[in-house]
This record gives structure tokens, sequence and C-alpha cells, in this order.
């Protein structure tokens, strides 16, 4: 194993870890899916139950599959949807710097995913013992990662994007899943 398959697999696995637990907390921290939900609903993306438990199972999966190196494209493909979404429907109104509740998080996950969909998962993965050097990667990994995640992420935004609550009660609904 040489430096750059060392630096995929950290990158990999921290990347993969950070997104999966975002997934596990909807589904058993805070408000759970039922607060998730409701939150959901708040920021506009309805019905809210429904993207509760899409956006939980995504990030979970998603993670799982970045930690393994398994489905690299695919799985960077997912992130990048999620945090398109994410940035659209609840950061960016927010400026850029996260400090202030802006889409610098979201820009900065998104990119780590391309990169690994880019460069590959690197000699320690499932995709490498699998394919061995057929995993798609360079041009073609990213343009799978790129194109199913804008798709997916601007899809999801277009079909069930609604916004329209009081911006007071989503402060209330963020507030309550933090609990």
């Amino acid at each position: 194993m040489n430096a750059l398959d060392t630096a995929l697999l950290i990158l990999r696995v921290t990347l993969g870890f950070v997104i999966a637990a975002h997934g596990y907390a909807k589904f058993f921290q805070g408000g759970r899916i039922p607060g998730t939900a409701g939150w959901f609903d708040s920021i506009g993306m309805r019905p809210g139950r429904v993207h509760a438990l899409s956006a939980a199972s995504s990030e979970v999966a998603a993670g799982v599959l970045l930690a393994l190196g398994f489905l690299t494209p695919l799985a960077s493909a997912l992130v990048i949807a999620l945090m398109l979404v994410a940035a659209w429907t609840v950061h960016r109104g927010h400026g850029f710097f996260i400090v202030g509740n802006g889409w610098e998080y979201n820009l900065f996950l998104g990119i780590s995913a391309f990169v690994v969909a880019v460069s590959g998962p690197g000699s320690v993965s499932v995709d490498h013992a699998l394919f061995g050097e057929n995993v798609p990667i360079g041009v073609l990994g990213g343009a799978i990662a790129a194109a199913a995640g804008l798709g997916g992420g601007i899809g999801t935004l277009a079909v069930f994007f609604r916004p329209g609550r009081d911006e007071a009660e989503h402060d209330v609904l963020r507030a309550s899943m933090r609990r």
C-alpha cells in the first residue's frame, strides 16, 4: 500500500463515517424520524416522512459504501445529491461560512465525495478486490458521480421542494431535533 492508497483510505473512511453518522442521528437521536420528518416538512421537503427516511437511509448507505470502498462512484453520487439538497434547502440563505449556518460544509463534503470518485477508492477497498484495475476512476468515475449526484439532487428539489412555511416554525422544529 502506497501513500496515495493510504490517503484515499483515510479520506474514504472519514467521509463515510461522517455521512453515515448523520443518517444514524436521524434514525436514533434527537427527534428521530418523526422529528426529522416535521423538520423536513417545515423546510419545504414534502412529504417530510418520506424524505426523513430517504435522507437517513441514503446517508447510512452512502457512508458505509464509501468507508468500504464499494460502488464508489455511486456512493459518491449519493453524497453529492444529499449535499446539494441540504445546501439548497437549509443553508443557501445563510451565506458561505458554516459558523453562520452557511453552505461551506456541504460544499466540502460534496467535493470530497467527487474527489474520491475521480481518484478511485484505492487498493484497500472492496471495489479493488472485486474489480481490480477496472473500477471506473478519473473522468469516468467523476462523470458518473457528478451526473448522478447533480441529477439526483436537482431532480429531488424540482419534484419535492415546496417551501412556504414560516421561518420561525422552522427554527422551533430545528431546536426540537437537537434535544
